[in-house]
């Protein structure tokens, strides 16, 4: 077992433990997921540290391990868990979330027991999902960590429309995943390779590429199911409600964590899996991220609750993320999944903080608040560099990812690009300030006079470990950026290569070319020095000699360059030389 392995299997046991523990004792279960989530974080933080030295398996990955009482081995199906540079950052960002997020849960008051339990569910299966380098574990794992969100929004939810909104978010998610679903069973049957492991899979698929037809038809089914995960513009209109009903924890988790899962089966599947389609569809997606860059931008403006303008934010980041994917390009794609570490970090702390804003004043009305800096000098503090790097400011990690993202597009889109920074840098600008003016500035209204800053450096962490994990990989991001550059460049290599190349490749390279080869060049002929010789049918031969290279030609009668005719060549000419040497040894 490696580290990879305590870091998906320990919040699943503990979940398992808390089942025993008396419902009573609150402060032991609050305890073991603080406890618990920390390990794990601190498990994630040691093998991204070791990843640059660890060594890699054949398929580039690394602290694969398998857990072998997991999985049917008859049909294929084996937990199998690695990293590389795509998705060692992922595991990271959700461990350190998950951790932020179990210390953000003092609110909850009532059911703690089951809170707790599905919160470690949650964390379990969305690491597990990141780190699965088996599809059917990959999709198993999400549905395990989907599950939770429905529930803790239905119980623990928040607002009149808690239950509405958690009806939309399964209706929408589950229409997403079934989608999905069908193109990944697709996948498999299409692939013939009869195994759900991933890089197998990938190595059979790149030898023995799907056909065009197969490809029209899975790919798409990849691109919105796992875009309705995303809330890929227009599926979108279940994220702001979702997310501005669920309590914070839950927030926190899914807005940071869970929703990279649809971007990462992209990048992770559909891209390299399936050439030939992805290039056909990713100027379509490009035009479609607008929708999440620009028109969803719009409408959080237009918002008047915190929580709502922060999922409309957090739809329009996503594209970011899609537009990178859609070059098909290193740098983009690199871009891509820095967004994705980045934003992961920048939706946790920001969930975070409207979680607290909510319990002290019991509202997010922003026209409702003002003047909040005065009595939350922290909670102040950090909700400005939250909105800092939500403006891609430089020094945070967001701007790393959304420049990275936009240089590798403008070479591709540039329309789209222009576009987009519009959407990013005007529109996006406009919406963050203006909700840090009403809600911070301003005058104080005398019904807040009485709310407390946060209290002590307990409370404190989860937010101050968000804001340091923004700034570290915004001010160094090469601590991911060389991680994920190498994986990236394969990714990149399979998405762009044409069609049939590498059957061509292999071909050659085994000597399976079903055309033979079309003999020399004229100017070849005249630079080598020819051995005449008669063969027995009388045909007379040129090309036994030896070229300018020193490789010894094809033997090809008068007249003929490819064809039937070289190979009757060489073999009456291995006839004729067999012959002649057993009359000399006579």
């Amino acid at each position: 077992m490696t580290t990879l392995t305590y870091v998906f299997l320990l919040p699943l046991v503990a979940a398992i433990a808390l089942v025993f523990v008396p419902r009573n004792f609150r402060v032991l279960m609050r305890a073991v997921a603080v406890a618990v989530t920390g390990v794990t974080m601190l498990l994630a933080v040691k093998m991204f540290w070791q990843f640059g030295a660890a060594t890699a398996d054949v398929g580039g990955y690394k602290f694969v391990s398998a857990i072998p009482w997991l999985g049917a081995e008859s049909l294929g199906i084996a937990c199998k868990l690695g990293v590389d540079g795509i998705n060692v950052g992922l595991v990271l960002m959700g461990a350190i979330v998950a951790f932020a997020a179990a210390c953000c849960s003092w609110e909850i008051r009532e059911r703690e027991k089951e809170f707790y339990i599905l919160l470690l569910v949650m964390t379990g299966g969305i690491l597990g999902a990141f780190a699965s380098l088996d599809l059917f574990f990959f999709y198993f794992f999400h549905e395990l960590a989907l599950v939770p969100t429905f529930i803790m929004i239905g119980v623990w939810g928040r607002g009149e429309r808690k239950n509405y909104a958690a009806f939309q978010i399964t209706l929408y998610l589950s229409v997403g995943a079934l989608i999905a679903l069908i193109g990944l069973i697709a996948l498999y049957l299409q692939s013939g390779a009869r195994t759900f492991d991933i890089p197998t899979l990938a190595e059979h698929i790149r030898q023995n590429p799907l056909s065009a037809g197969a490809q029209r038809f899975i790919f798409p089914l990849l691109l919105f199911g796992f875009g309705i995960l995303v809330s890929l513009w227009p599926f979108h209109t279940w994220a702001p409600l979702g997310y501005g009903s669920a309590p914070t924890p839950t927030a926190m988790l899914h807005a940071g964590v869970l929703k990279k899962f649809g971007l990462y089966g992209l990048i992770r599947i559909a891209l390299p899996l399936m050439p030939g389609a992805g290039q056909h569809w990713m100027p379509i997606l490009a035009w479609l991220c607008l929708g999440n860059l620009v028109y969803c931008g719009w409408v959080a403006m237009r918002q008047k609750d915190f929580n709502w303008l922060l999922g409309y934010s957090s739809v329009a980041h996503m594209g970011f993320v899609f537009l990178g994917i859609a070059t098909l390009a290193l740098v983009g794609v690199t871009g891509a999944v820095l967004v994705m570490v980045a934003h992961g970090f920048l939706a946790a702390l920001t969930f975070a903080l409207s979680g607290y804003l909510y319990q002290q004043t019991g509202t997010l009305e922003m026209k409702e608040l003002g003047g909040l800096l005065r009595k939350l000098p922290f909670i102040g503090a950090a909700l400005i560099m939250a909105a800092f790097a939500a403006c891609g400011l430089p020094g945070f990690a967001n701007f790393a990812g959304e420049v990275t993202v936009l240089f590798g597009a403008w070479k591709v889109f540039p329309l789209v690009t222009i576009l987009a920074c519009w959407g990013a840098l005007i529109i996006g600008a406009i919406y963050t300030l203006r909700a840090v003016r009403n809600i911070l500035h301003a005058q104080l209204p005398e019904r807040w006079a009485g709310v407390a800053d946060a209290p002590h450096l307990w409370r404190k962490l989860p937010y101050a470990l968000l804001l340091a994990s923004l700034l570290v990989f915004g001010c160094f991001p090469r601590l991911l950026a060389d991680r994920i550059k190498p994986d990236a460049q394969k990714i990149v290599e399979m998405a762009t290569a044409e069609p049939g190349a590498v059957v061509a490749e292999n071909a050659e390279k085994n000597g399976l070319l079903t055309r033979p080869h079309p003999g020399p060049l004229p100017e070849e002929r005249e630079n080598r020095l020819p051995l005449f010789m008669k063969t027995g049918a009388g045909d007379e031969l040129i090309g036994l000699g030896v070229d300018g290279s020193g490789q010894w030609p094809s033997l090809l009668p008068r007249g003929e360059s490819q064809g039937e005719g070289e190979h009757a060549a060489i073999a009456k000419a291995s006839q004729s030389l067999l012959t002649s040497a057993a009359t000399e040894k006579k």
